[in-house]
């Protein structure tokens, strides 16, 4: 069973901020089907496994931008 994950990420300017995000947190053991809004943005993804706040943290921090 997935879960859907909801988070706003601070700092993304460009297409090229959407795409590292979504790299960094699908990267994320368990992570799959990544969406990053660039206007609001939103970053939503689904998980079979259990996911951390801290985890995604830590790779949205990797990609060069902060949550929330």
């Amino acid at each position: 069973m997935s879960a859907e994950n909801t988070y706003t990420v601070r700092g993304m300017t460009c297409g090229h901020c959407v795409a590292s995000v979504t790299e960094e947190v699908s990267a994320i053991p368990g992570v799959g089907d990544v969406q990053v809004e660039l206007a609001s943005g939103a970053l939503t993804f689904t998980s079979g496994a259990a996911v951390t706040r801290e985890q995604v943290d830590a790779a949205v921090t990797e990609a060069g931008y902060a949550l929330a």
